[in-house]
């Protein structure tokens, strides 16, 4: 590769990196925002939690259909084109009149979210040298806790000052700016390996890929069950004010960030546990040290570093048990990350209006140390 080349490659890692924050940000958004968006549609928080689960189950089932079906078409005409329809579903999500009509726009969040992941999330190989692939997708990675320093927390404070409404458009607006940057710096990228559902029935029959999806559903599930619930945890239990909420997510935002590139450093068994662990004592210690302001600081800042390690810890399980068919592998994990994201903030939404915060942060816990046996099990029989 020449010097222009490179460098224009590097700047295509990026623009990749931006879509994956808007589409992160995107999202996750309603979880800053859950209280005020039940408020204007006149609905629980458990039901307001349909945001989040939305978008999880159609981008379980896009992921794999939509990269199929698209299997001959050029990927970055594929990611523009992913791109627009997330700035639709953000346009229409600011005027949404009706909250049926919202979840219409998460549905399309979620299409973007299964085509978008499984293409864009593994393209650091075409892009870049050998030698630098892995920095490369560490840097695509570092949306996923970018998407929490700066979307939430920013996407939060944008609805206290503006209302809830003006967050998606903000977003809508960013997205646009993230279609302009793939269209100009996004080389052609024709398809090389065509995934097909043959593809995918293979790879399940390999242990460490089901290993793979295990612990994945199981940290995913303990993560969203907690986290799309930890603003109104933090409004009841620790009682903080809107201005202290935003500054928790921000500081667990950073955390994340600084979690995402020390994972960087060394993804291992040992970093995935780890993660999973700390998640675990996070969440098991927040209904009784985090009825304090310094108690659920601490314990958010825990988690944020935490959680900043797992989707690149599970994707690269999921490609290392898979080298020889990187879109399927990537495909695999996109599918069980959103399904179990769904169903993580589904279970937590009925344990919230049925019982309390407090309930579905001793259940997330008791999930992510299942998660962490898991893993120690699977170590031993390897």
């Amino acid at each position: 590769m020449s010097t222009a080349t490179i460098s224009r490659n590097w700047l295509a890692v990026v623009s990749v990196m931006m879509g994956i924050f808007s589409i992160v940000t995107t999202e996750i958004l309603p979880i800053g925002l859950l209280t005020s968006i039940g408020a204007d549609f006149e609905i629980s928080e458990g039901t307001a939690g349909l945001m989040m689960t939305m978008p999880g189950i159609v981008a379980a089932v896009a992921a794999p259909v939509v990269t199929v079906a698209t299997g001959r078409v050029d990927r970055r005409s594929m990611l523009c084109a992913l791109m627009l329809l997330l700035a639709a579903a953000d346009f229409l999500a600011a005027v949404a009149p009706s909250y049926w009509l919202m979840l219409v726009s998460r549905f399309l969040v979620g299409l973007v979210i299964g085509g978008f992941w499984s293409i864009g999330a593994g393209l650091a190989a075409r892009l870049v040298r050998e030698e630098s692939v892995g920095r490369a997708t560490s840097v695509i990675f570092s949306a996923v806790p970018l998407g929490s320093v700066l979307g939430v927390p920013a996407g939060t404070l944008v609805g206290q000052l503006a209302g809830w409404r003006s967050a998606f458009v903000v977003m809508g607006l960013l997205t646009v700016g993230v279609f302009v940057a793939l269209i100009v710096w996004m080389p052609p990228l024709p398809t090389v390996q065509v995934t097909r559902l043959g593809v995918l029935r293979a790879l399940l029959h390999r242990r460490n890929i089901r290993v793979g999806l295990v612990l994945t559903s199981l940290i995913v599930i303990a993560h969203f069950a907690t986290y799309t619930y930890v603003t109104p945890f933090l409004r009841e239990v620790t009682e903080a004010s809107p201005a202290t909420i935003t500054s928790f997510l921000l500081a667990y935002g950073i955390a994340g960030v600084v979690g995402n590139f020390l994972s960087g450093m060394g993804v291992s068994r040992k970093v995935f546990a780890a993660s999973g662990g700390m998640i675990a004592l996070a969440t098991s210690l927040l209904p009784c040290a985090g009825g304090g302001e310094v108690g659920a600081f601490a314990l958010l800042v825990v988690w944020g570093l935490a959680y900043g390690a797992v989707p690149a810890c599970s994707q690269t399980w999921f490609s290392t048990a898979a080298p020889d068919a990187p879109e399927a592998a990537t495909v695999l994990f996109t599918s069980s990350f959103q399904a179990m994201l769904a169903v993580g903030a589904l279970l937590g939404g009925v344990v919230v209006d049925a019982a309390s915060t407090t309930t579905v942060m001793a259940l997330g816990a008791a999930t992510a140390t299942l998660m962490v046996a898991t893993l120690l099990a699977a170590g031993r029989r390897a």
